[in-house]
């Protein structure tokens, strides 16, 4: 099966960064020279696919859409760093864009417990299934 590594990495120039009138504005941040790095661990290894995002979700402004398209796939497991921002974003436009969602919960977090139970509870389960890798592995 094909994997999918997701990475965010602004733009040299900084200009796709959004600036939202928000209640609660994230700071302005400075990523470190290895930010976009994946772990050596986790690829990407011969086959694998690289995408790079700008902002929270990984559908938008890149090619996963038309990669995922091309190859027939229909169906994703879910993982990342920020339960509740960059996977929730990411599952919301592949429910909006049909796609059937598999969501490891114990392979992502969010800044609090709160945060990431939340939503695998109240969202995910709206939108596709909530598992633990290891029933997931199973199921393969």
């Amino acid at each position: 099966m094909p994997v999918f590594l997701v990475r965010v990495t602004p733009s040299p120039d900084g200009k796709d960064a959004l600036r939202p009138v928000a209640d609660a504005v994230m700071p302005a941040q400075t990523p470190p020279p290895d930010w976009a790095e994946i772990v050596p661990e986790m690829g990407p290894k011969p086959g694998d696919f690289l995408i790079t995002k700008r902002q929270w979700g990984a559908f938008y402004g890149t090619e996963l859409d038309l990669e995922f398209r091309r190859r027939g796939i229909t169906t994703m497991v879910l993982c990342g760093i920020a339960t509740n921002i960059g996977v929730e974003s990411t599952a919301r436009f592949a429910y909006e864009y049909g796609y059937h969602q598999i969501f490891a919960e114990d392979a992502m977090s969010a800044m609090s417990a709160e945060e990431h139970m939340f939503t695998i509870a109240k969202t995910f389960p709206r939108i596709g299934l909530v598992r633990k890798t290891e029933e997931i592995l199973t199921g393969l």
